[in-house]
């Protein structure tokens, strides 16, 4: 049965962080507050829990998972290469709500989903999620919802979508934005703005040094 841990209450929240990883480690999901919705998560590398997660929402392959880090130096072993104006974001907007696709590296085994040798990647700006992350490591992890649905902000609405699906559910009450992040797509010659969220083109572009219209898709 799925349990909901208060972490508003430290022994809660340490209890609860104890039970997502062990739920993790024996690749079943856990819903986790972010800084900007609610997301649910798998270990990144146990590819049937992806694959779970991607059931659990009710998605396709199509729409491949994101990934989350506990730390700026975790991306080294996860990117092909760090791409340019990558590590200026990042110093800019990490840990916050900017999401950055680039090219995973080869030798990575996991199935995200149909991501033709790409990778979304952020680190969020909430401390339960990063002390969860800095325990496990690397975590798939999508929006908090049914496909279609919005997302979720609080820990009540992802257990009313979710339910059973997932194993352990860390409340840690509505989330900060409550909208889902910015992504920048930085594999192609120019960065471009998939998704508008908390953090704006202006800033991006600020950081790059380049026209705001140049992000436009």
């Amino acid at each position: 049965m799925a349990e909901v841990f208060d972490c508003a209450v430290p022994e809660r929240r340490s209890a609860g962080i104890a039970a997502a990883v062990g739920a993790l480690k024996s690749g079943r999901l856990v819903v986790m507050p972010t800084d900007t919705v609610y997301g649910i998560g798998a270990d990144a590398f146990d590819n049937s829990a992806v694959s779970a997660l991607l059931a659990a929402k009710g998605r396709g392959r199509d729409m491949p998972v994101g990934v989350l880090v506990g730390s700026w130096h975790t991306i080294e072993g996860l990117v092909y290469t760090v791409p340019d104006g990558a590590r200026e974001l990042i110093r800019a907007f990490w840990p916050g709500a900017l999401s950055l696709v680039v090219a995973q590296a080869p030798s990575l085994q996991w199935d995200l989903g149909d991501a033709r040798g790409t990778v979304m990647l952020r680190m969020p700006l909430h401390p339960v999620a990063i002390e969860l992350l800095r325990e496990v490591g690397p975590m798939a992890v999508s929006s908090a919802n049914v496909s279609g649905r919005p997302a979720a902000v609080d820990a009540a609405d992802a257990r009313a979508q979710l339910g059973e699906r997932v194993e352990v559910y860390l409340d840690a009450g509505p989330s900060q934005q409550q909208a889902a992040s910015t992504i920048v797509d930085l594999t192609g010659e120019t960065p471009r703005l998939l998704r508008a969220g908390p953090v704006s083109a202006e800033r991006i572009a600020e950081v790059l040094g380049i026209d705001p219209g140049r992000l436009i898709a």
